[in-house]
């Protein structure tokens, strides 16, 4: 096991935790409050960057319904990605949203007459830019395309919200004193 914690003078941190085959990581901001280091994780701002799953990546178990329309997000061997904003544009320019679920899908109720030609991808809130995306052919007609996010920090849950070190004897002890940082 081994961990690393690294305080910056602008009060961010990065916190770094390998555990046989679990790695965690978490950044956020640090304060002194009451004597102790309270160490406040955040997740990611922004939205991450996306691309098409290639064709030997997909493992599509299910079709699409006709008349839906459905974007696949998530890391590839790894699992889905909830609360992606997905914005469905057909051939001619009207658009459909949806929130990926849990499951990593963005469903849309289409009519059977439109084809789908891009996609709009960021994360759910994110009022920055989308990133879009061309349908090909095969996935157009399949109604159904699948979007990678290679950067797993982006949909790992947080390994904590808050963390409390006590100092003692120049070191950083957990509370619970399973941990201790030293330099």
């Amino acid at each position: 096991m081994g961990g690393e914690l690294l305080l910056r003078p602008d009060a961010s941190f990065e916190w770094k935790l390998s555990y046989g085959a679990v790695d965690q990581y978490a950044t956020g901001k640090w304060r002194l409050k009451d004597g102790k280091l309270e160490l406040l994780a955040s997740r990611p701002k922004g939205s991450p960057l996306f691309r098409l799953f290639a064709e030997d990546e997909l493992r599509i178990r299910k079709p699409a319904e006709p008349g839906s329309w459905i974007a696949i997000v998530g890391v590839p061997q790894v699992g889905p990605a909830a609360g992606m904003e997905v914005l469905f544009e057909s051939a001619g320019g009207k658009r459909w949203r949806a929130v990926t679920d849990r499951n990593g899908d963005a469903i849309v109720q289409v009519d059977a007459a439109e084809r789908w030609t891009r996609a709009g991808l960021r994360r759910d809130g994110d009022q920055g830019d989308w990133q879009w995306f061309a349908i090909p052919a095969v996935r157009a007609e399949a109604r159904l395309a699948a979007f990678a996010i290679d950067d797993i920090s982006q949909i790992a849950p947080l390994p904590f919200e808050q963390m409390i070190l006590l100092p003692q004897q120049g070191k950083l002890k957990t509370e619970d004193g399973g941990m201790v940082y030293a330099r």
